[in-house]
């Protein structure tokens, strides 16, 4: 199902995870899943490192700096604990992406044109299906990454690298998300389907390897799980040579591994690599 065409230029580029040190993310996205060190940087209240897998997905850490008063971090970890915070789309333009967001009658937030080589606005998870959504457009000549950070870990040369291959967020109207995700955000449908608890489910894909899937939470144990929120992000799935290696991992079925949502109160579902 992979033949209808992306509607608009967006670039499904990363998943940021919330944490109180980007150092958490180390153990289990660099040493096991192999995530190479891509960027880093400092905003106004935090810190971000960014790390690539196999297939070019990215997950980003965030970490807090700063006062606590008033730093957005620090309210988000205060409230949620260390988990997800965003996805991020890639725009080619930031005014024309903004305009369709409000002809769908979605109104973006935090708008920042501040420095020439980031624009960025939001979608609060209210609109976005419970989760925060940024839209950035990045500039021309961006400067190259400063060099990783002090005690990344170092991994042998034959070291297998996961690829992320999607994203799984449950969504509590699997309908009106997908308007949002597909014809606002320009996603393509690459597959759909119904899991064993009957909730139908809808993957999108970008022009880069994001893959996100959107899981109806209306039925089963989801259900209870979303509760009265718009949406929560289930979990992430890797492929993997080695799924043993992951911290914490446990198997669930011949193919399938799992990593409790205990950590940064995201699940972890592992595949091994066909």
């Amino acid at each position: 199902m992979d033949d209808n065409p992306t509607t608009t230029d967006f670039v499904f580029d990363h998943v940021a995870i919330a944490v109180e040190r980007i150092t958490d993310l180390w153990p289990t996205f660099a040493a096991a899943l192999g995530g190479r060190y891509v960027d880093r940087g400092i905003g106004s209240d935090f810190e971000w490192t960014q790390l690539r897998f196999a297939n070019g997905f990215v997950i980003e850490g965030l970490q807090p700096v700063g006062a606590e008063n008033g730093a957005f971090l620090h309210r988000f970890l205060a409230r949620n604990g260390p988990g997800p915070h965003h996805l991020t789309f890639k725009v080619p333009d930031l005014d024309a992406a903004l305009a369709r967001v409000r002809e769908a009658g979605l109104t973006p937030v935090a708008e920042n044109r501040d420095d020439p080589m980031w624009f960025e606005a939001f979608l609060h998870p209210s609109e976005a299906h419970g989760i925060v959504v940024q839209l950035a457009h990045p500039g021309d000549d961006l400067p190259p990454p400063p060099p990783e950070p002090e005690g990344f870990p170092d991994l042998p040369y034959d070291h297998p690298v996961a690829s992320l291959g999607r994203v799984v967020h449950a969504v509590a109207d699997l309908e009106a998300a997908a308007a949002l995700y597909r014809d606002v955000l320009g996603g393509r449908v690459v597959s759909t389907g119904s899991a064993v608890d009957g909730n139908h489910w809808i993957e999108l894909a970008w022009s880069g390897p994001g893959r996100l899937r959107l899981l109806e939470a209306t039925n089963g144990d989801i259900a209870e799980w979303v509760g009265d929120r718009p949406g929560r992000l289930r979990h992430l799935y890797f492929n993997h040579d080695e799924p043993s290696w992951v911290p914490d991992v446990h198997q669930v079925a011949p193919a399938r591994w799992v990593v409790d949502d205990d950590v940064f109160s995201t699940r972890l579902v592992i595949a091994p690599v066909c």
